[in-house]
């Protein structure tokens, strides 16, 4: 198969190249969990064997992730966030109005994001050795812990782009290449092609923030999870948190690059193909992942006896429209209005905070302090709307936040990391009416990202 033409998509301010091959029923994206290079990786008879496969059955969609290949290198660390508006971008730009994912690795956070956001958008979901978080916890003991984080990363950075380092790589990655010359060779210039040292180190600090384990129950499209022996444990907490997600072990198969491995990556294509071949047309979504906005002024009811009712109504008739156009610029949703405050969903987290922090900072020019509060959860979907207990969380949130403050959940501050907005640990609260207790994050610094339409 020759390569296909490399294709560029804007997302926000930045290129994101893709390559789309085969004319099958279905819609497949491929999110890689490892570096790449669109051009360097049709190099490789075996990875063009693995997508010919694909390509039997389906509409393949490639791309190089943002900073990576040949998109736009950056210079700072992507968010998921950002990165899931990547994989809607080609998507519209490829004309593929509905999906399966199919990530590996560290790719399979952004898989699940995205299915869980934009559930009308994605048919299923194939998960490969999938990795929902980077740092060791008590519940999740397979990832690195904090110093072992330290010692990768110091090594990434000093050894990055020599031929012992990568030999290292596929010795423990990919055992059933690492005495092949020619493939180490290739898999040598086809990473030095993919990432410059500091990239390599951005995205592994990238995967070592990443954390996704709270979205896991809000994944409402078909979904199967693939693993090796090896990736046994962090695939079964997937699975048991996906609802209705099923499971299966490829036997035979020990290289995290299933395709260096033609018998047994074939094993795992029968199986994905089997799944994906059985999807019925889902109807439509009725739950979505989003990011609930609950904003309030303070002391309201004092400032309106000092302003009289026409002073009131002018003055709040000016934060109204300030609020509006903010939650335009961010792409968010009006939900309500609660007489002095505002309700709203944003489809990323980021966008919330950021909208929230514009928010804060613009009404003190009316003379006006807000509290605002952010929780990302899983909500039902009524007349293209947003309900049920996402919104009263984060209006328990918004309660516990100060004067001038912007109060999130721990799942916003998971889903933002990478992005530079910083927090203070405000501790556990038991949040009114909601059961077990939350730990809350104040804002330090609301952080900006480009307003997107």
């Amino acid at each position: 198969m020759l390569a296909p033409d490399v294709h560029y998509a804007r997302s926000g301010d930045v290129s994101i190249a893709y390559q789309v091959l085969g004319d099958g029923p279905l819609d497949v994206v491929i999110v890689r969990g490892s570096l790449a290079h669109l051009d360097s990786v049709w190099e490789q008879p075996l990875f063009v064997q693995h997508v010919e496969r694909l390509a039997s059955f389906a509409r393949v969609l490639l791309f190089d992730k943002r900073g990576m290949g040949l998109s736009d290198r950056l210079r700072s660390v992507p968010t998921l966030e950002a990165r899931m508006d990547d994989v809607r971008a080609v998507m519209d730009a490829a004309g593929m109005d509905r999906a399966a994912l199919f990530g590996a690795h560290e790719g399979t956070r952004l898989a699940i994001l995205f299915a869980a956001t934009y559930p009308e958008r994605t048919a299923a979901l194939v998960l490969f050795d999938p990795s929902p978080k980077g740092r060791r916890s008590p519940d999740y003991p397979w990832a690195r812990s904090d110093e072992e984080w330290r010692d990768w990363l110091r090594e990434v950075g000093e050894s990055w782009g020599t031929p012992e380092f990568f030999a290292r790589q596929l010795r423990e990655y990919t055992p059933t290449r690492a005495d092949d010359e020619e493939f180490r060779a290739w898999y040598a210039r086809h990473m030095r092609q993919s990432a410059s040292p500091g990239a390599a180190v951005a995205f592994q600090r990238m995967v070592m923030d990443g954390d996704v384990t709270d979205v896991l129950p809000a994944i409402r499209v078909p979904t199967l999870v693939l693993h090796r022996a090896a990736s046994a444990g962090p695939a079964a907490y997937v699975a048991e948190r996906i609802p209705d997600a099923v499971r299966r072990d490829v036997p035979g198969l020990v290289d995290g690059f299933s395709w260096a491995d033609p018998a047994g990556n074939g094993r795992l294509l029968d199986e994905a193909e089997e799944f994906l071949r059985g999807l019925d047309r889902a109807a439509a979504p009725e739950r979505v992942l989003a990011t609930i906005l609950f904003t309030d002024i303070v002391d309201s009811t004092r400032k309106a006896a000092e302003l009289g009712d026409a002073g009131w109504r002018e003055l709040l008739g000016r934060h109204n429209a300030l609020v509006r156009r903010r939650l335009s610029e961010f792409r968010g949703t009006e939900l309500n209005t609660t007489g002095d405050g505002f309700v709203a969903s944003f489809d990323g987290p980021l966008r919330g905070l950021s909208c929230a922090g514009a928010i804060r900072d613009e009404v003190r020019e009316l003379g006006l302090e807000i509290r605002a509060g952010l929780h990302t959860g899983e909500g039902e979907l009524s007349g293209g709307r947003v309900g049920g207990i996402v919104l009263h969380i984060a209006a328990r949130v918004a309660a516990a936040a100060g004067p001038g403050e912007v109060f999130v959940s721990g799942t916003v501050k998971d889903l933002v990391a990478g992005s530079g907005v910083e927090f203070a640990d405000c501790g556990a609260h038991v949040l009114k009416g909601v059961p077990g207790e939350w730990r809350l994050f104040a804002v330090r610094e609301a952080g900006t990202v480009p307003a997107s339409r």
